[in-house]
């Protein structure tokens, strides 16, 4: 079957025809590792817009979701209220799920028990192998033969064993960098072998694929980028006068984990430099994670707590509150994907500085839908800013800028329907 371009689906099978119900619905099983998270909510906005295409999707979560249930948003509380928490099934649904898995398929929990023998490494991987025999009990109760996994990493790996054990396929959302760094640790190219399909958020993603497995598996990868809802991440009514803003402050803000990989040290340095011109400037950094500590010390000690403030994790509700009062937009990675982030601060219109990594220059064109600096160096990402906060016009003409590129190329019902698509092609 030929590869899928970006966002259209080229096949036999057209979105005409779908909406004519030329093909009966599909149930299909997600997995995640975290359910609902914070991090991952356009995990949560693709199911939703899957179940309006005619899916009928059922969730299961390895691990519990990662706020506590009253401070989830009202629908998130929905989600949560019917998803199966793998971990949290305890440990008599795990001596079930081995005892029905070896009376109903002995030879196939043989052959997965061999190979997650086989595959070395960490220990964890037997914990992966009861892991998917606990999802196959609960994918056989409800009817299910196919395991969807966002990313490559250990939930992907115990979605490979489902499909190792059962009658069941599996297919991947693949996102990276960071399962390209380890191959081996993440068995990426015996997840390739085994999926039936590998949807790429990206052109960089499907590349990193094709250098990791020989050409006669390419034809599983197909580019399906992610996507956001340009009606409801629309530039407030009443914009901020971006032309006034020599008299107050202005608002940058970066919304990701506090992790390494964020490069939100490279942020606070070149912010740093603003503040030491004297230029009016306040960072906000949402978002939580093991850098938080370093990153509190050093606001401290460097005495910047009046013009660099960590909001901590929010949920995305409180999250556009922040978009809203932004004038520009700032993610200072060493490593992404294709961040939703930028995605939904450009469908608003908010100019954004980023660095030119892995999938981020498939989002943003440098001096086209915003700008872009090379990673790591802080005197030019601080110059990018500088150049934003200095010519309002440069602000205004990459906020319209970014918001189209986001509605041509990253709108979420479009991308939602080529999924849709590949699902069905590959799953009659």
């Amino acid at each position: 079957m030929p590869m899928l371009p970006i966002a259209k689906a080229d096949s036999s099978v057209s979105i005409a025809e779908l909406k004519r119900g030329a093909f009966t619905v599909r149930k299909l099983a997600y997995l995640v590792s975290h359910y609902p998270a914070v991090s991952h909510t356009f995990i949560f906005n693709e199911i939703a817009q899957l179940r309006k295409e005619g899916f009928d999707i059922s969730i299961a979560s390895v691990n519990n979701c990662d706020r506590p249930v009253s401070l989830l948003p009202e629908t998130e509380k929905a989600e949560q209220a019917i998803t199966f928490y793998v971990k949290a099934s305890g440990i008599t649904m795990a001596f079930r799920a081995v005892i029905w898995s070896m009376v109903r398929y002995p030879r196939r929990v043989l052959r997965g028990l061999l190979f997650a023998i086989g595959l070395g490494g960490s220990p964890k991987r037997f914990l992966y192998f009861i892991e998917a025999l606990i999802i196959g009990i609960w994918m056989s109760g409800k009817k299910l033969d196919h395991l969807h996994v966002h990313f490559g990493m250990a939930a992907a790996t115990v979605g490979m064993m489902v499909a190792k054990i059962f009658p069941f396929t599996y297919s991947l959302t693949i996102h990276g960098p960071e399962e390209f760094y380890d191959v081996s640790k993440f068995y990426v190219s015996e997840k390739i072998e085994a999926a039936e399909f590998l949807c790429c958020i990206g052109s960089f993603a499907r590349s990193q694929l094709m250098k990791l497995s020989p050409s006669s598996q390419w034809h599983k990868f197909h580019v399906v980028p992610l996507g956001v809802d340009p009606e409801r991440f629309a530039p407030p009514r009443k914009q901020s006068a971006a032309t006034a803003r020599k008299e107050r402050t202005v608002e940058i803000l970066c919304v990701g984990r506090l992790v390494p990989a964020k490069g939100q040290h490279i942020l606070v340095s070149a912010v740093k430099r603003l503040i030491e011109d004297n230029l009016p400037v306040r960072l906000r950094l949402v978002g939580d994670g093991p850098e938080r500590r370093s990153l509190e010390a050093r606001i401290a000690k460097e005495g910047l707590t009046d013009h660099v403030i960590l909001e901590g994790a929010m949920n995305q509700d409180r999250i556009y509150g922040y978009l809203q009062n932004a004038d520009v937009f700032a993610l200072a990675s060493f490593a992404e994907g294709i961040p939703v982030a930028l995605m939904e601060a450009m469908a608003m219109e908010i100019p954004c500085v980023s660095t030119m990594v892995a999938g981020i220059p498939e989002l943003i064109r440098d001096e086209i839908d915003g700008l872009l600096v090379p990673p790591s160096d802080e005197v030019q990402l601080a110059e990018a800013l500088r150049r934003l906060i200095e010519q309002p016009e440069v602000r205004r003409r990459l906020g319209k800028a970014g918001r189209s590129r986001v509605i041509e190329r990253y709108e979420l019902e479009t991308n939602v329907k080529a999924l849709a698509e590949v699902y069905r092609c590959h799953l009659r």
